[in-house]
C-alpha cells in the first residue's frame, strides 16, 4: 500500500513557499502522491486554488510525486479544453498525473458557469469516454449528446495513454456512480467504514466482472486524518486499510489549527511512524 499526502492548501492560503516547501518535503521522504481538492465557485466555498494550475506549477520543482487533483467536477468544464490541460500537466510531470473525476453536488456552482445541473452524470460519462479517446488516438471520431468530434486530436499526446482516472463519490455510492467506477474509472476514493467498505467493493467487483473487466484493474484509496478528534488513531486506521487491501492512503494535516511550520513539522514527524 502507498502512502500519499493531502497537501494543504486551504490552510496554506496563498503562502506559496509554504506550498512548495510541504511538496518538496513530500517528495524528499518519499511520500507517493499529492491531493489537492478542486472548487470552481461556490456559495462559502473559502480559499481554494484552482488544482491543474497549482499542480502544473508543482511539477517544475518535482520529479517523482504523484499529482492527483481530487476530485475535478468534470461537468463544469468543456470536454476537449480539459483534455488538452490535462495532457499537457501528464506531459510538464513526465507521467505523473492521476485525475480524480466526480460530478459535484453544488447547483449554484453549475449555475454559475452555465452548465445543467441534473444531467451531470450521464454528461461525465460521457465526457469520461470522450476523454480516453482524445488521450490515446491522433485523430477521434466521436458524436455524442455533448460532445461531436470528428477528424481532429490533441497534439501532443499525454505521456500516459490514457490518463488515469479515479472516482470520487459518496461513502455509500448510488448505482449510476458504482457503475461509472466499475466500467469507466481505474479506481476509486473510498469514504466509506471499513465495514461499508466491503460491500461497495463487491457491487463494484460484480459490476465489473459484468461489463467483462477484471475488479483488480480498479484501485482504491481511502484518507487518514493525522490530527484532530481522530489523530490517536490514525496509525490503527493505516493498518485496518492495509489489511483491507488498499492501493493507497492519504494522509491529512489539514483540520488541526495547524499554522505553516506546524504543518511540515508534522509531516515530519508521521514520516517516521507510519507502520507498517
Amino acid at each position: 500500500m502507498k502512502i500519499g499526502l493531502s497537501l494543504p492548501v486551504r490552510e496554506m492560503k496563498n503562502d506559496l513557499g509554504a506550498i512548495k516547501a510541504f511538496a518538496e518535503l513530500a517528495e524528499e521522504l518519499d511520500f507517493s502522491h499529492l491531493r489537492i481538492p478542486d472548487q470552481v465557485i461556490r456559495p462559502d466555498s473559502g480559499h481554494l486554488h484552482e488544482p491543474m494550475t497549482l499542480l502544473a506549477w508543482l511539477a517544475g520543482f518535482t520529479s517523482k510525486i504523484q499529482l492527483v487533483p481530487s476530485v475535478i467536477v468534470l461537468p463544469l468544464r468543456r470536454t476537449a479544453v480539459f483534455a488538452k490541460q490535462a495532457a499537457g500537466l501528464d506531459l510538464l510531470s513526465n507521467g505523473r498525473l492521476r485525475l480524480g473525476i466526480g460530478v459535484g453536488a453544488s447547483p449554484e456552482e453549475f449555475a454559475a458557469v452555465g452548465a445543467d445541473f441534473h444531467s451531470r452524470g450521464a454528461r461525465c460519462d460521457e465526457q469520461m469516454t470522450l476523454l480516453k479517446q482524445l488521450w490515446t488516438n491522433e485523430q477521434v471520431e466521436f458524436a455524442g449528446r455533448w460532445d461531436t468530434i470528428s477528424g481532429m486530436g490533441l497534439d501532443p499526446l499525454p505521456d500516459q495513454r490514457p490518463i488515469p482516472m479515479w472516482i470520487g463519490a459518496q461513502a455509500v455510492p448510488r448505482a449510476s456512480v458504482i457503475r461509472r467506477i466499475a466500467t469507466l474509472s481505474d479506481g476509486w476514493f473510498v469514504l466509506s467504514s471499513p465495514d461499508e467498505f466491503v460491500e461497495v467493493s463487491a457491487k463494484i467487483a460484480d459490476a465489473a466482472q459484468a461489463s467483462g473487466r477484471d475488479p483488480a484493474e480498479i484501485g482504491t484509496e481511502a484518507g487518514v486524518a493525522v490530527v484532530g478528534p481522530r489523530e490517536a488513531e490514525w496509525q490503527d486506521r493505516v493498518r485496518g486499510w492495509r489489511k483491507a487491501g488498499l492501493d493507497y492512503v492519504c494522509l491529512r494535516t489539514l483540520g488541526g489549527g495547524l499554522d505553516n511550520e506546524q504543518h511540515l513539522s508534522k509531516l515530519r514527524e508521521i514520516a517516521n511512524q507510519i507502520p507498517e
